[in-house]
């Protein structure tokens, strides 16, 4: 007999902090359900700047635009610093100088689903970002950081200078938007909302567990 399969979709922004504790979180709650649990991952776009110019802005300006002030911004970052920390992750504000524009980021995640597992390249463009003050906007470092997680260098940076992939980035985002999602990350099991935010991994676990025992046999 066939196992059932939860097609979990997490949409997420690559720049978004609490994608990155939602990332690590979701990591631990498919841990407690086991490697054998059959649960079928795949990374989809969520901009959460999507006029954000092509070059990025930079991170102070938009910061204190956002928030009102750079106080308030780094009052934030260090509340996130100290939840990543939990984590075990390592936010490092002082070396983001800008914030890039992540159409192209989204972009790539979705050719690595083309042809394999995304969650390596999330998980490079995410530290890259968050750890290693990468602009990821920029496609010389999207390139660099594609291929230490494993893809080509020569294939990305001519994908990259096409459009491949711009129209799915595109119509994930409507389709997520016009199902009255306006925030990430948020997970989708078999098409439905599970959750919403970077919940405990054991929450987490819990939901994906109420949907195995829902999901038909094929």
């Amino acid at each position: 007999m066939t196992e059932p399969v939860v097609e979990l979709m997490v949409f997420i922004d690559v720049i978004c902090p609490w994608c990155y504790v939602g990332k690590r979180r979701l990591e631990k709650a498919l841990a407690l359900l086991g490697a054998d649990a059959p649960i079928h991952v795949t990374w989809r776009p969520f901009e959460l700047n999507p006029d954000m110019p092509a070059e990025g802005m930079e991170r102070r300006l938009y910061r204190i635009r956002k928030f009102g002030s750079w106080e308030r911004s780094q009052q934030l970052d260090a509340q996130l610093t100290e939840t990543g920390t939990q984590e075990g992750l390592h936010f490092r504000y002082d070396l983001m100088a800008r914030t890039p524009n992540t159409f192209n980021a989204h972009r790539l995640i979705w050719l690595a689903g083309q042809s394999g597992d995304q969650g390596p390249l999330v998980e490079a463009l995410m530290r890259g970002y968050f750890t290693e003050g990468r602009d990821i906007g920029d496609l010389d470092v999207l390139a660099d950081v594609a291929s230490a997680s494993g893809m080509e260098r020569s294939r990305i940076k001519m994908f990259l200078e096409g459009q491949d992939g711009g129209v799915e980035v595109r119509a994930y985002e409507d389709a997520v938007r016009r199902a009255g999602i306006s925030g990430v990350p948020a997970f989708i099991a078999n098409r439905r909302p599970m959750a919403m935010g970077a919940q405990p991994p054991d929450a987490l676990a819990s939901a994906l567990r109420d949907v195995l025992a829902l999901t038909p046999v094929a």
